[in-house]
Protein backbone atom coordinates (compact mmCIF):
# COMPACT_ATOMS: atom_id res chain seq x y z
CA UNK A 1 0.00 0.00 0.00
CA UNK A 2 1.33 3.56 -0.94
CA UNK A 3 0.69 6.53 0.85
CA UNK A 4 2.28 9.65 1.13
CA UNK A 5 2.60 10.13 4.86
CA UNK A 6 0.99 7.87 7.83
CA UNK A 7 2.85 9.14 10.99
CA UNK A 8 4.68 12.77 9.90
CA UNK A 9 3.16 16.28 10.43
CA UNK A 10 2.17 18.08 7.21
CA UNK A 11 2.18 21.49 7.37
CA UNK A 12 0.72 23.93 5.28
CA UNK A 13 2.40 26.66 2.74
CA UNK A 14 0.11 28.25 0.87
CA UNK A 15 -2.49 25.94 -1.11
CA UNK A 16 0.33 23.00 -0.95
CA UNK A 17 2.27 21.05 1.83
CA UNK A 18 4.91 19.53 2.36
CA UNK A 19 6.24 17.29 5.27
CA UNK A 20 7.80 18.55 8.55
CA UNK A 21 10.31 15.85 7.87
CA UNK A 22 12.63 16.62 5.13
CA UNK A 23 13.55 13.21 3.28
CA UNK A 24 14.67 14.55 0.13
CA UNK A 25 18.60 14.21 -1.21
CA UNK A 26 20.46 16.90 -1.08
CA UNK A 27 20.22 17.79 -4.67
CA UNK A 28 16.25 17.87 -4.53
CA UNK A 29 15.98 20.57 -6.71
CA UNK A 30 17.74 18.85 -9.81
CA UNK A 31 15.86 15.84 -8.94
CA UNK A 32 12.06 17.61 -8.27
CA UNK A 33 13.34 19.99 -11.71
CA UNK A 34 13.81 16.37 -13.62
CA UNK A 35 10.49 15.22 -12.65
CA UNK A 36 9.04 18.20 -13.66
CA UNK A 37 10.27 17.65 -16.90
CA UNK A 38 9.33 14.36 -17.05
CA UNK A 39 5.73 15.12 -15.92
CA UNK A 40 4.91 18.01 -18.31
CA UNK A 41 7.02 16.07 -21.56
CA UNK A 42 4.07 13.63 -20.84
CA UNK A 43 0.79 15.52 -20.32
CA UNK A 44 1.72 19.02 -21.96
CA UNK A 45 2.85 22.69 -21.06
CA UNK A 46 -0.10 24.51 -21.71
CA UNK A 47 -1.73 26.83 -19.33
CA UNK A 48 1.02 25.98 -16.59
CA UNK A 49 3.35 28.18 -14.50
CA UNK A 50 5.98 27.97 -12.12
CA UNK A 51 4.16 28.47 -8.35
CA UNK A 52 5.73 31.11 -6.31
CA UNK A 53 6.06 28.61 -3.70
CA UNK A 54 9.14 27.49 -5.54
CA UNK A 55 10.67 24.95 -8.01
CA UNK A 56 8.86 21.93 -6.51
CA UNK A 57 5.92 23.58 -7.37
CA UNK A 58 3.32 24.39 -10.08
CA UNK A 59 -0.01 26.21 -11.36
CA UNK A 60 -2.51 26.20 -13.69
CA UNK A 61 -4.33 29.48 -14.78
CA UNK A 62 -7.78 28.91 -14.25
CA UNK A 63 -7.63 27.04 -10.86
CA UNK A 64 -6.96 28.75 -7.75
CA UNK A 65 -4.19 25.88 -5.95
CA UNK A 66 -0.78 24.93 -6.30
CA UNK A 67 0.76 21.48 -7.07
CA UNK A 68 3.78 19.28 -6.87
CA UNK A 69 4.52 15.75 -9.16
CA UNK A 70 3.96 13.30 -6.07
CA UNK A 71 4.17 10.33 -8.58
CA UNK A 72 5.44 6.63 -7.31
CA UNK A 73 6.89 3.95 -10.00
CA UNK A 74 3.71 1.86 -10.38
CA UNK A 75 1.14 4.47 -11.63
CA UNK A 76 0.62 7.44 -14.16
CA UNK A 77 1.67 10.58 -13.34
CA UNK A 78 0.02 12.03 -10.14
CA UNK A 79 0.31 15.56 -8.71
CA UNK A 80 -0.74 16.63 -4.81
CA UNK A 81 -1.72 19.52 -3.46
CA UNK A 82 -3.85 20.65 -0.09
CA UNK A 83 -6.55 22.95 0.78
CA UNK A 84 -7.58 24.45 4.55
CA UNK A 85 -10.97 24.03 5.10
CA UNK A 86 -13.17 25.79 7.94
CA UNK A 87 -13.95 23.09 11.25
CA UNK A 88 -17.34 24.18 10.82
CA UNK A 89 -18.57 24.68 7.06
CA UNK A 90 -22.12 25.39 8.20
CA UNK A 91 -21.63 28.44 10.66
CA UNK A 92 -19.37 30.47 8.60
CA UNK A 93 -20.27 33.71 9.95
CA UNK A 94 -19.07 32.99 12.86
CA UNK A 95 -15.29 32.38 11.57
CA UNK A 96 -12.70 30.29 14.01
CA UNK A 97 -9.28 29.68 13.81
CA UNK A 98 -9.26 25.63 13.66
CA UNK A 99 -9.22 24.44 10.25
CA UNK A 100 -8.73 21.27 8.65
CA UNK A 101 -6.18 19.98 5.63
CA UNK A 102 -7.75 18.17 3.08
CA UNK A 103 -5.08 16.55 0.71
CA UNK A 104 -5.70 15.89 -2.91
CA UNK A 105 -4.30 13.87 -5.49
CA UNK A 106 -4.88 14.45 -8.96
CA UNK A 107 -4.49 11.94 -12.20
CA UNK A 108 -4.36 14.54 -15.34
CA UNK A 109 -6.39 13.42 -18.62
CA UNK A 110 -4.97 14.39 -21.49
CA UNK A 111 -8.09 15.66 -23.49
CA UNK A 112 -9.27 16.91 -20.00
CA UNK A 113 -11.40 20.20 -19.32
CA UNK A 114 -12.96 18.97 -15.98
CA UNK A 115 -12.14 16.93 -13.09
CA UNK A 116 -14.34 14.11 -11.65
CA UNK A 117 -13.92 13.35 -7.74
CA UNK A 118 -13.42 9.87 -6.77
CA UNK A 119 -14.20 8.26 -3.20
CA UNK A 120 -13.38 4.94 -2.44
CA UNK A 121 -15.95 4.23 0.33
CA UNK A 122 -14.99 3.47 4.52
CA UNK A 123 -15.71 6.03 6.02
CA UNK A 124 -12.62 5.94 6.43
CA UNK A 125 -10.60 4.56 3.34
CA UNK A 126 -7.77 6.94 1.63
CA UNK A 127 -8.46 9.28 -2.16
CA UNK A 128 -4.62 9.35 -1.87
CA UNK A 129 -4.11 5.39 -1.94
CA UNK A 130 -6.76 4.63 -4.51
CA UNK A 131 -5.05 6.51 -7.33
CA UNK A 132 -1.76 5.38 -6.69
CA UNK A 133 -2.69 1.66 -6.35
CA UNK A 134 -6.07 1.74 -8.79
CA UNK A 135 -5.80 5.48 -10.69
CA UNK A 136 -4.19 3.11 -14.39
CA UNK A 137 -7.42 1.38 -14.02
CA UNK A 138 -9.80 3.67 -13.09
CA UNK A 139 -8.48 6.05 -16.10
CA UNK A 140 -8.58 2.81 -19.09
CA UNK A 141 -12.26 2.75 -17.64
CA UNK A 142 -12.88 6.36 -17.19
CA UNK A 143 -11.08 7.67 -20.81
CA UNK A 144 -8.67 10.39 -21.11
CA UNK A 145 -11.54 12.84 -20.92
CA UNK A 146 -11.38 13.55 -17.36
CA UNK A 147 -8.77 14.52 -14.62
CA UNK A 148 -9.58 11.83 -11.91
CA UNK A 149 -9.08 13.86 -8.51
CA UNK A 150 -9.59 12.08 -4.85
CA UNK A 151 -8.72 13.05 -1.45
CA UNK A 152 -8.44 12.40 2.08
CA UNK A 153 -11.85 13.68 3.59
CA UNK A 154 -11.35 15.06 6.74
CA UNK A 155 -10.25 12.78 9.72
CA UNK A 156 -8.34 10.11 7.38
CA UNK A 157 -4.73 9.26 6.44
CA UNK A 158 -3.16 12.46 5.47
CA UNK A 159 -5.85 14.90 6.48
CA UNK A 160 -4.73 17.13 9.45
CA UNK A 161 -6.10 16.16 12.28
CA UNK A 162 -6.30 12.88 11.84
CA UNK A 163 -8.58 11.35 13.16
CA UNK A 164 -7.78 9.62 16.62
CA UNK A 165 -9.10 8.06 19.59
CA UNK A 166 -5.70 7.32 20.97
CA UNK A 167 -2.32 8.86 21.30
CA UNK A 168 0.00 6.76 19.21
CA UNK A 169 0.71 3.75 17.77
CA UNK A 170 1.88 1.67 20.44
CA UNK A 171 -1.13 2.22 22.40
CA UNK A 172 -4.23 1.94 19.60
CA UNK A 173 -2.65 -1.41 19.22
CA UNK A 174 -2.85 -2.10 23.26
CA UNK A 175 -5.89 -0.89 23.74
CA UNK A 176 -8.20 -1.23 20.65
CA UNK A 177 -8.42 -5.04 20.89
CA UNK A 178 -12.15 -6.31 21.84
CA UNK A 179 -13.94 -9.30 21.43
CA UNK A 180 -17.40 -8.87 19.96
CA UNK A 181 -17.96 -11.37 17.50
CA UNK A 182 -19.86 -14.18 20.52
CA UNK A 183 -22.89 -12.01 20.63
CA UNK A 184 -23.64 -12.99 24.01
CA UNK A 185 -20.46 -14.28 25.78
CA UNK A 186 -18.49 -11.13 24.42
CA UNK A 187 -21.33 -8.71 25.69
CA UNK A 188 -20.05 -7.62 29.18
CA UNK A 189 -16.69 -7.12 27.21
CA UNK A 190 -17.71 -4.78 24.77
CA UNK A 191 -19.82 -3.27 26.49
CA UNK A 192 -17.61 -2.42 29.30
CA UNK A 193 -14.51 -1.49 26.64
CA UNK A 194 -17.32 0.47 24.77
CA UNK A 195 -16.92 2.95 28.05
CA UNK A 196 -13.36 3.94 27.92
CA UNK A 197 -13.11 4.17 23.96
CA UNK A 198 -16.28 7.35 23.69
CA UNK A 199 -14.53 8.87 26.21
CA UNK A 200 -10.94 8.61 24.57
CA UNK A 201 -12.39 10.06 21.56
CA UNK A 202 -13.15 13.26 22.56
CA UNK A 203 -10.49 13.52 24.63
CA UNK A 204 -8.19 12.86 22.37
CA UNK A 205 -9.71 15.03 19.19
CA UNK A 206 -10.91 18.03 21.14
CA UNK A 207 -13.10 20.34 19.85
CA UNK A 208 -12.29 18.69 16.58
CA UNK A 209 -14.45 15.40 17.61
CA UNK A 210 -17.66 16.86 16.75
CA UNK A 211 -17.10 18.09 13.40
CA UNK A 212 -15.89 14.37 11.63
CA UNK A 213 -19.31 13.68 9.58
CA UNK A 214 -20.67 13.30 5.98
CA UNK A 215 -22.62 16.64 5.71
CA UNK A 216 -19.19 18.64 6.54
CA UNK A 217 -17.45 16.34 4.48
CA UNK A 218 -19.77 17.38 0.95
CA UNK A 219 -19.11 20.96 2.04
CA UNK A 220 -15.75 20.86 1.80
CA UNK A 221 -15.81 19.46 -1.40
CA UNK A 222 -17.02 22.49 -2.41
CA UNK A 223 -14.20 23.99 -1.20
CA UNK A 224 -12.08 21.88 -3.79
CA UNK A 225 -14.08 22.23 -6.42
CA UNK A 226 -13.50 26.36 -6.58
CA UNK A 227 -9.80 25.85 -5.81
CA UNK A 228 -10.44 23.82 -8.77
CA UNK A 229 -12.03 26.61 -10.85
CA UNK A 230 -14.92 23.93 -11.32
CA UNK A 231 -18.51 24.97 -11.09
CA UNK A 232 -19.98 21.44 -11.51
CA UNK A 233 -19.51 18.53 -9.23
CA UNK A 234 -18.65 15.27 -11.23
CA UNK A 235 -18.25 12.24 -8.98
CA UNK A 236 -18.13 8.73 -8.32
CA UNK A 237 -18.54 7.27 -5.28
CA UNK A 238 -18.02 3.78 -4.11
CA UNK A 239 -19.95 2.21 -0.76
CA UNK A 240 -19.90 5.05 1.60
CA UNK A 241 -18.78 7.40 -1.50
CA UNK A 242 -22.30 6.67 -2.36
CA UNK A 243 -23.61 8.18 0.65
CA UNK A 244 -21.41 10.85 0.17
CA UNK A 245 -22.35 11.80 -3.18
CA UNK A 246 -26.27 10.93 -1.82
CA UNK A 247 -25.60 13.81 0.73
CA UNK A 248 -23.46 15.89 -1.74
CA UNK A 249 -26.58 15.63 -3.71
CA UNK A 250 -28.70 16.46 -1.38
CA UNK A 251 -27.17 19.57 0.17
CA UNK A 252 -26.12 21.10 -2.82
CA UNK A 253 -28.40 19.74 -6.12
CA UNK A 254 -27.83 23.00 -8.16
CA UNK A 255 -23.72 21.88 -8.46
CA UNK A 256 -24.73 18.21 -8.62
CA UNK A 257 -24.58 18.20 -12.83
CA UNK A 258 -22.87 14.17 -12.71
CA UNK A 259 -23.33 11.91 -9.33
CA UNK A 260 -23.04 8.67 -9.94
CA UNK A 261 -23.20 6.48 -6.90
CA UNK A 262 -21.79 2.82 -6.65
CA UNK A 263 -23.06 -0.05 -4.11
CA UNK A 264 -25.25 2.27 -2.53
CA UNK A 265 -25.65 2.90 1.41
CA UNK A 266 -29.59 3.88 2.57
CA UNK A 267 -29.77 7.73 3.27
CA UNK A 268 -32.32 7.61 5.15
CA UNK A 269 -31.38 4.66 7.43
CA UNK A 270 -27.93 6.08 7.79
CA UNK A 271 -29.14 9.53 8.98
CA UNK A 272 -32.13 8.89 11.13
CA UNK A 273 -32.39 5.11 11.34
CA UNK A 274 -31.41 3.09 14.81
CA UNK A 275 -30.08 -0.22 13.28
CA UNK A 276 -28.57 -0.61 9.90
CA UNK A 277 -30.05 -4.18 9.18
CA UNK A 278 -31.15 -3.74 5.87
CA UNK A 279 -27.12 -3.45 5.00
CA UNK A 280 -26.68 -7.04 5.45
CA UNK A 281 -30.17 -8.14 3.76
CA UNK A 282 -28.09 -9.63 0.64
CA UNK A 283 -25.20 -11.06 2.38
CA UNK A 284 -26.26 -14.48 2.78
CA UNK A 285 -27.32 -14.72 -0.83
CA UNK A 286 -24.11 -14.03 -1.50
CA UNK A 287 -22.82 -17.01 0.37
CA UNK A 288 -25.73 -19.31 -1.33
CA UNK A 289 -23.96 -17.60 -4.61
CA UNK A 290 -20.41 -18.70 -3.88
CA UNK A 291 -21.86 -22.43 -3.66
CA UNK A 292 -24.04 -22.72 -6.39
CA UNK A 293 -21.26 -21.38 -8.61
CA UNK A 294 -18.71 -23.34 -6.97
CA UNK A 295 -21.12 -26.84 -7.62
CA UNK A 296 -21.28 -24.78 -11.61
CA UNK A 297 -17.66 -25.01 -11.65
CA UNK A 298 -16.62 -28.07 -11.00
CA UNK A 299 -13.75 -29.46 -8.81
CA UNK A 300 -11.54 -29.00 -10.63
CA UNK A 301 -11.51 -24.47 -10.38
CA UNK A 302 -13.64 -25.20 -6.96
CA UNK A 303 -12.20 -28.06 -4.49
CA UNK A 304 -15.31 -27.48 -2.31
CA UNK A 305 -17.49 -29.34 -5.37
CA UNK A 306 -15.94 -32.22 -4.03
CA UNK A 307 -17.84 -32.19 -0.86
CA UNK A 308 -21.35 -32.16 -2.84
CA UNK A 309 -23.25 -32.37 -5.85
CA UNK A 310 -25.74 -29.29 -4.99
CA UNK A 311 -25.89 -25.71 -3.63
CA UNK A 312 -28.21 -27.26 -0.46
CA UNK A 313 -25.62 -29.98 0.14
CA UNK A 314 -22.96 -28.40 0.06
CA UNK A 315 -24.03 -25.13 1.94
CA UNK A 316 -25.09 -27.69 4.86
CA UNK A 317 -21.51 -29.91 4.83
CA UNK A 318 -19.77 -26.33 4.94
CA UNK A 319 -22.01 -25.04 7.90
CA UNK A 320 -21.57 -28.32 9.71
CA UNK A 321 -17.42 -28.46 9.09
CA UNK A 322 -17.92 -24.29 10.81
CA UNK A 323 -19.90 -25.98 13.46
CA UNK A 324 -17.11 -28.46 14.26
CA UNK A 325 -14.68 -25.64 14.21
CA UNK A 326 -16.34 -23.50 16.46
CA UNK A 327 -16.14 -26.16 19.18
CA UNK A 328 -12.83 -27.46 18.43
CA UNK A 329 -9.91 -24.73 16.62
CA UNK A 330 -6.84 -26.51 14.65
CA UNK A 331 -3.49 -25.57 16.49
CA UNK A 332 -1.33 -24.72 12.95
CA UNK A 333 2.26 -25.30 13.62
CA UNK A 334 4.99 -24.10 11.27
CA UNK A 335 8.12 -22.92 12.80
CA UNK A 336 9.29 -21.30 15.89
CA UNK A 337 8.22 -18.09 15.38
CA UNK A 338 4.90 -18.93 12.99
CA UNK A 339 2.23 -20.83 14.67
CA UNK A 340 -1.31 -20.51 16.26
CA UNK A 341 -4.94 -21.32 16.29
CA UNK A 342 -7.38 -21.16 13.05
CA UNK A 343 -10.47 -20.75 15.02
CA UNK A 344 -14.23 -20.07 13.71
CA UNK A 345 -13.83 -16.52 13.88
CA UNK A 346 -10.89 -16.35 12.17
CA UNK A 347 -12.13 -17.94 8.56
CA UNK A 348 -15.62 -16.55 8.99
CA UNK A 349 -15.33 -13.43 9.42
CA UNK A 350 -11.81 -12.86 8.05
CA UNK A 351 -12.05 -15.17 5.55
CA UNK A 352 -15.54 -15.65 4.31
CA UNK A 353 -16.83 -12.40 4.77
CA UNK A 354 -14.37 -10.21 3.17
CA UNK A 355 -14.19 -13.00 -0.01
CA UNK A 356 -18.42 -12.53 -0.56
CA UNK A 357 -17.38 -8.46 -1.42
CA UNK A 358 -14.62 -9.65 -3.93
CA UNK A 359 -15.59 -12.64 -6.26
CA UNK A 360 -11.93 -12.61 -7.41
CA UNK A 361 -11.17 -14.38 -3.94
CA UNK A 362 -13.53 -17.10 -4.21
CA UNK A 363 -11.11 -19.49 -5.79
CA UNK A 364 -8.52 -19.34 -3.04
CA UNK A 365 -11.40 -19.40 -0.53
CA UNK A 366 -12.88 -22.74 -1.91
CA UNK A 367 -8.87 -23.93 -1.72
CA UNK A 368 -8.30 -22.76 1.38
CA UNK A 369 -11.73 -24.15 3.38
CA UNK A 370 -11.46 -27.34 1.55
CA UNK A 371 -7.95 -27.92 2.87
CA UNK A 372 -9.29 -27.11 6.10
CA UNK A 373 -12.13 -29.53 6.27
CA UNK A 374 -9.32 -31.97 5.05
CA UNK A 375 -7.89 -31.67 8.08
CA UNK A 376 -4.97 -29.13 6.79
CA UNK A 377 -5.39 -25.65 8.11
CA UNK A 378 -1.95 -24.06 6.92
CA UNK A 379 -3.20 -22.03 3.98
CA UNK A 380 -6.15 -20.62 5.71
CA UNK A 381 -4.15 -19.79 8.87
CA UNK A 382 -1.72 -17.71 6.49
CA UNK A 383 -4.62 -15.43 5.09
CA UNK A 384 -6.82 -15.35 8.14
CA UNK A 385 -5.07 -15.63 10.99
CA UNK A 386 -3.98 -11.80 11.97
CA UNK A 387 -7.06 -10.88 14.01
CA UNK A 388 -4.44 -8.01 15.33
CA UNK A 389 -4.39 -6.45 11.69
CA UNK A 390 -5.28 -2.79 11.69
CA UNK A 391 -7.84 -1.76 8.73
CA UNK A 392 -6.56 2.11 9.17
CA UNK A 393 -4.12 3.96 11.77
CA UNK A 394 -6.93 6.20 12.38
CA UNK A 395 -10.68 6.23 13.87
CA UNK A 396 -12.41 8.01 10.81
CA UNK A 397 -15.06 5.11 10.59
CA UNK A 398 -16.21 5.42 14.31
CA UNK A 399 -15.95 9.21 14.00
CA UNK A 400 -18.07 9.37 11.18
CA UNK A 401 -20.26 6.75 12.03
CA UNK A 402 -21.42 8.07 15.06
CA UNK A 403 -21.55 11.89 14.71
CA UNK A 404 -24.06 11.35 11.23
CA UNK A 405 -26.32 8.82 12.56
CA UNK A 406 -28.54 8.51 16.02
CA UNK A 407 -26.35 7.82 19.09
CA UNK A 408 -26.32 7.85 22.48
CA UNK A 409 -28.15 7.57 26.36
CA UNK A 410 -31.39 9.68 24.10
CA UNK A 411 -32.01 7.18 22.03
CA UNK A 412 -30.47 3.52 23.30
CA UNK A 413 -31.30 2.13 26.75
CA UNK A 414 -27.56 2.26 28.64
CA UNK A 415 -28.37 -0.99 30.77
CA UNK A 416 -26.73 -3.78 29.18
CA UNK A 417 -28.54 -6.61 29.10
CA UNK A 418 -31.88 -3.89 28.01
CA UNK A 419 -29.72 -3.06 25.28
CA UNK A 420 -28.36 -6.65 24.32
CA UNK A 421 -32.62 -7.60 24.25
CA UNK A 422 -33.16 -4.80 22.33
CA UNK A 423 -30.34 -5.71 19.58
CA UNK A 424 -30.26 -9.17 19.46
CA UNK A 425 -33.18 -10.32 17.33
CA UNK A 426 -31.03 -8.36 14.46
CA UNK A 427 -28.14 -11.13 14.45
CA UNK A 428 -30.67 -13.96 13.33
CA UNK A 429 -30.80 -11.85 9.64
CA UNK A 430 -27.68 -13.09 8.59
CA UNK A 431 -24.94 -15.81 9.54
CA UNK A 432 -22.50 -12.11 9.15
CA UNK A 433 -24.92 -10.04 11.64
CA UNK A 434 -22.01 -10.46 14.44
CA UNK A 435 -19.57 -7.89 12.11
CA UNK A 436 -21.64 -5.31 13.32
CA UNK A 437 -22.02 -5.93 17.23
CA UNK A 438 -19.51 -3.16 18.45
CA UNK A 439 -20.51 -0.46 16.56
CA UNK A 440 -23.78 -1.04 18.43
CA UNK A 441 -22.33 -0.65 22.04
CA UNK A 442 -20.64 2.81 20.32
CA UNK A 443 -23.50 4.02 19.35
CA UNK A 444 -25.24 2.83 22.68
CA UNK A 445 -23.00 5.12 24.80
CA UNK A 446 -21.69 7.82 22.05
CA UNK A 447 -22.01 11.01 23.91
CA UNK A 448 -20.03 13.42 21.39
CA UNK A 449 -22.80 16.28 20.37
CA UNK A 450 -24.30 16.19 16.73
CA UNK A 451 -23.23 19.10 14.79
CA UNK A 452 -25.45 18.27 11.61
CA UNK A 453 -28.78 19.14 10.45
CA UNK A 454 -29.19 16.89 7.27
CA UNK A 455 -32.09 15.15 6.60
CA UNK A 456 -32.51 13.08 4.01
CA UNK A 457 -35.16 14.18 1.35
CA UNK A 458 -37.51 12.13 -1.40
CA UNK A 459 -38.24 13.87 -4.49
CA UNK A 460 -34.88 15.66 -5.02
CA UNK A 461 -34.02 17.02 -7.65
CA UNK A 462 -30.83 17.72 -9.03
CA UNK A 463 -28.70 19.75 -12.13
CA UNK A 464 -28.82 16.47 -13.28
CA UNK A 465 -30.24 12.95 -12.59
CA UNK A 466 -28.10 10.61 -10.85
CA UNK A 467 -26.71 7.27 -12.22
CA UNK A 468 -27.01 4.32 -10.05
CA UNK A 469 -25.37 0.96 -10.06
CA UNK A 470 -25.22 -1.93 -7.86
CA UNK A 471 -24.87 -5.83 -8.39
CA UNK A 472 -27.62 -7.89 -7.94
CA UNK A 473 -26.72 -9.32 -4.51
CA UNK A 474 -24.27 -7.33 -2.42
CA UNK A 475 -23.35 -8.45 0.80
CA UNK A 476 -23.05 -4.90 2.18
CA UNK A 477 -24.94 -2.26 0.43
CA UNK A 478 -27.97 -4.46 -1.10
CA UNK A 479 -30.02 -3.64 -4.35
CA UNK A 480 -32.80 -2.11 -2.19
CA UNK A 481 -30.63 0.75 -1.16
CA UNK A 482 -30.26 1.49 -4.65
CA UNK A 483 -33.95 1.45 -5.39
CA UNK A 484 -34.25 3.71 -2.44
CA UNK A 485 -31.97 6.80 -3.78
CA UNK A 486 -33.82 6.03 -7.35
CA UNK A 487 -37.09 7.03 -5.57
CA UNK A 488 -35.04 10.04 -4.06
CA UNK A 489 -33.79 11.48 -6.87
CA UNK A 490 -35.52 12.95 -9.81
CA UNK A 491 -35.02 10.80 -13.26
CA UNK A 492 -32.44 8.93 -11.99
CA UNK A 493 -31.51 5.76 -12.92
CA UNK A 494 -30.36 2.76 -11.97
CA UNK A 495 -27.96 0.11 -13.31
CA UNK A 496 -27.52 -3.42 -12.06
CA UNK A 497 -24.82 -5.74 -12.94
CA UNK A 498 -26.44 -9.50 -12.49
CA UNK A 499 -23.77 -10.92 -10.12
CA UNK A 500 -22.45 -10.76 -6.95
CA UNK A 501 -20.08 -8.44 -5.13
CA UNK A 502 -19.73 -5.58 -3.25
CA UNK A 503 -19.82 -2.54 -5.98
CA UNK A 504 -20.05 -2.65 -9.72
CA UNK A 505 -16.18 -2.54 -9.94
CA UNK A 506 -16.31 -6.37 -8.08
CA UNK A 507 -16.74 -7.95 -11.14
CA UNK A 508 -15.94 -7.12 -14.74
CA UNK A 509 -18.94 -5.64 -17.12
CA UNK A 510 -18.02 -3.71 -20.12
CA UNK A 511 -22.11 -2.99 -20.55
CA UNK A 512 -21.65 -1.27 -17.11
CA UNK A 513 -18.27 0.37 -18.34
CA UNK A 514 -20.42 1.93 -21.26
CA UNK A 515 -22.89 3.11 -19.49
CA UNK A 516 -20.48 5.20 -16.80
CA UNK A 517 -18.90 6.78 -20.28
CA UNK A 518 -22.10 7.77 -21.56
CA UNK A 519 -23.54 9.82 -18.55
CA UNK A 520 -19.59 11.38 -17.97
CA UNK A 521 -19.00 12.43 -20.93
CA UNK A 522 -22.76 12.70 -23.00
CA UNK A 523 -25.18 13.06 -19.44
CA UNK A 524 -26.99 10.36 -20.94
CA UNK A 525 -28.82 7.95 -19.01
CA UNK A 526 -30.40 4.48 -20.02
CA UNK A 527 -34.49 4.91 -20.19
CA UNK A 528 -35.58 2.88 -17.64
CA UNK A 529 -34.26 -0.09 -15.44
CA UNK A 530 -31.05 -1.68 -16.74
CA UNK A 531 -29.50 -4.84 -16.20
CA UNK A 532 -25.59 -5.91 -17.02
CA UNK A 533 -24.08 -9.27 -17.77
CA UNK A 534 -20.95 -9.99 -15.52
CA UNK A 535 -17.99 -11.23 -18.60
CA UNK A 536 -16.30 -13.55 -16.62
CA UNK A 537 -16.52 -16.51 -14.54
CA UNK A 538 -16.49 -16.55 -10.82
CA UNK A 539 -14.36 -19.78 -10.54
CA UNK A 540 -11.23 -19.23 -13.26
CA UNK A 541 -7.41 -20.73 -13.81
CA UNK A 542 -5.06 -18.00 -12.97
CA UNK A 543 -2.42 -17.95 -15.37
CA UNK A 544 1.29 -19.75 -13.89
CA UNK A 545 2.41 -16.39 -12.50
CA UNK A 546 -0.47 -15.91 -10.48
CA UNK A 547 -1.56 -12.63 -12.52
CA UNK A 548 -5.06 -11.44 -13.80
CA UNK A 549 -5.55 -11.94 -17.43
CA UNK A 550 -8.24 -11.20 -19.70
CA UNK A 551 -11.26 -13.48 -19.17
CA UNK A 552 -13.01 -12.51 -22.21
CA UNK A 553 -11.79 -12.20 -25.91
CA UNK A 554 -12.92 -8.13 -27.77
CA UNK A 555 -12.10 -7.77 -30.94
CA UNK A 556 -12.04 -3.82 -30.28
CA UNK A 557 -9.05 -2.92 -28.98
CA UNK A 558 -10.44 -0.50 -26.37
CA UNK A 559 -12.71 -2.75 -25.52
CA UNK A 560 -10.38 -5.48 -24.47
CA UNK A 561 -8.05 -2.95 -22.70
CA UNK A 562 -11.16 -1.80 -20.60
CA UNK A 563 -12.24 -5.61 -19.84
CA UNK A 564 -8.84 -5.88 -18.54
CA UNK A 565 -8.77 -2.71 -16.59
CA UNK A 566 -11.96 -3.85 -15.09
CA UNK A 567 -10.25 -7.34 -14.46
CA UNK A 568 -7.12 -6.13 -12.28
CA UNK A 569 -9.51 -3.68 -10.66
CA UNK A 570 -12.11 -6.19 -9.12
CA UNK A 571 -9.10 -8.45 -8.46
CA UNK A 572 -7.01 -5.41 -6.35
CA UNK A 573 -9.64 -3.59 -5.06
CA UNK A 574 -8.87 -3.02 -1.49
CA UNK A 575 -12.63 -3.73 0.07
CA UNK A 576 -11.58 -4.07 3.53
CA UNK A 577 -10.40 -0.35 3.56
CA UNK A 578 -13.13 0.81 1.39
CA UNK A 579 -16.87 -0.27 3.03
Amino acid sequence: MTELVMDEKYTSRGSSWSRQKDLRPKNHLIVALFIMCCYLSFYGWSGISQAKDGPNYFEYSDENINWKPCNNSNSLPLECSSIKVPIDQFDLEHPRNETFIIPLIRMRGINATQNLFLNPGGPGASGFDLLHRRGEQLKAIIGEGFHLVSFDPRGVNNSVPRASCYPDERTRQELSRVRSLDVLSDSPEVFAWAKNFIQACPDTMGEYAKYLNTPQTAADMNDILDALGQEDMIYWGFSYGSLLGQTYAGLFPERSKRIIIDGVIDQFDWYGGLFEAQSLVDTDMVLDGFFEECVKSGPERCPLARMAATKKELRGKVLSSMTVLQDQPISVYINKSIHGLLDYEKLWFNGVFPALHKPSMWSELAHNMYNVFQGNATDAFLAYGNQEAQKWRHEAFEFITLNDGISGPEHWPQDRQTFLDKIAPLFNLSLFSPVQSKNYYLRQQWTVSRTHSYVPRKNMKTAHPLLILSTTYDPVCPLIAAKTANEAFEGSKIVEVSGYGHCSIAVPSLCLAKYVRAFLYEGRLPHTYTQCEVDSPYFHESDKSGQSSPQRVFEDTEEAEIHLAQVLLADGWDFASAN
